[in-house]
């Protein structure tokens, strides 16, 4: 039987655009291999009628950020009745909006750090809580405009209320959580493995630790107590059945075990466009279980449907 045709959906125009392309390109090369007809469309905002007029079998999104993964192109494919992979509009929007994304998550019973949602420009000279504490754009990805504030800063950085920022006038300020960077994968019902980041020479897990070759490095499986790694586990599939994710998700969390072996377990966020390129987490994860890149990405396209 002949396979599909499945059109890769990459680049599109936010700050994730050089991201998209690599994860697109890595995608519609293994796809080929694996016998599927692939177009690779570069999305712009003709993509509807570029679509409409390919018909393809399944569109595989390969995009990240704003447009790609908050529910907009999701949208789009609806209305052209397209399947597609990943997740459907209202879990892509919801998963994007990282405080409304918390409050799910953390009435399913998920841990959660402190937090509090502001106006960027209501930071002013005093600290909105206690530091250290994380200040994050609520709606981008790759670790865009994230800053840390240590305890020992006097005043919260001035920079998010600096004409130069570019991430939205809505921040999250959160609770910081020292120690390790962990993160687990759900493909479909079927959770994952648990795979430490550990960034080289950066002080988190940045946009150049996250694309930069030999910028971190991934242990997979993570050599954590295997309490708290069945526990990330529950976790992670609890995130994704809570926002209502659909194929493959993967949820971040901050683990400090310095003074002791059960230690503070946080759940960031879950991402519903993981990142594909040959630096990304989710082939890693996969691997480390017997999942080829090939084996995943086909069981993404036989997974795609519209309605998700």
């Amino acid at each position: 039987m002949a396979k599909k045709h499945v059109a890769v959906l990459m680049g599109g125009f936010s700050s994730e655009r050089p991201v998209s392309l690599s994860s697109g390109a890595a995608c519609a090369d293994a796809l080929e291999a694996e016998g599927y007809r692939v177009t690779r469309v570069d999305m712009d905002r003709n993509v509807a009628a570029v679509l409409a007029e390919l018909r393809p079998d399944v569109v595989f999104n390969a995009l990240h950020g704003p447009f790609g993964e908050d529910g907009s192109i999701q949208g789009i494919l609806e209305f052209l009745q397209i399947p597609y992979t990943h997740s459907g509009v209202m879990a892509s929007a919801l998963a994007m909006d990282k405080a409304r994304a918390k409050k799910v998550v953390a009435a399913a019973g998920v841990n959660v750090a402190e937090s509090v949602v502001m106006n960027r420009f209501e930071l002013g000279n005093e600290h909105p809580i206690k530091p250290p504490y994380v200040v994050k754009p609520v709606r981008e990805g790759s670790s865009f405009g994230v800053v840390i504030v240590q305890e020992d800063q006097s005043h919260p950085p001035q920079v998010i209320s600096s004409p130069d920022w570019k991430y939205g006038d809505e921040v999250l300020v959160e609770h910081y959580v020292a120690g390790r960077e962990l993160t687990c994968a759900v493909m479909g019902d079927r959770v994952l493995g648990v795979c430490e980041i550990i960034p080289v020479g950066h002080q988190f897990y940045d946009y150049d630790s996250k694309y930069v070759a030999g910028a971190s490095k991934h242990e997979c499986p993570a050599k954590i107590l295997p309490n708290i790694y069945q526990k990330i586990q529950i976790m992670a599939l609890e995130a994704h059945r809570a926002i209502g994710c659909k194929g493959v998700s993967r949820s971040d969390f901050r683990y400090d075990d310095r003074f002791s072996e059960d230690g503070e377990l946080v759940w960031l966020e879950v991402n519903t466009q993981s990142g594909m390129t040959p630096t990304s987490l989710v082939p890693d994860i996969a691997r480390a279980e017997g999942i080829s890149f090939g084996a995943l990405l086909s069981w993404m396209v036989e997974d795609a449907s519209c309605l998700r």
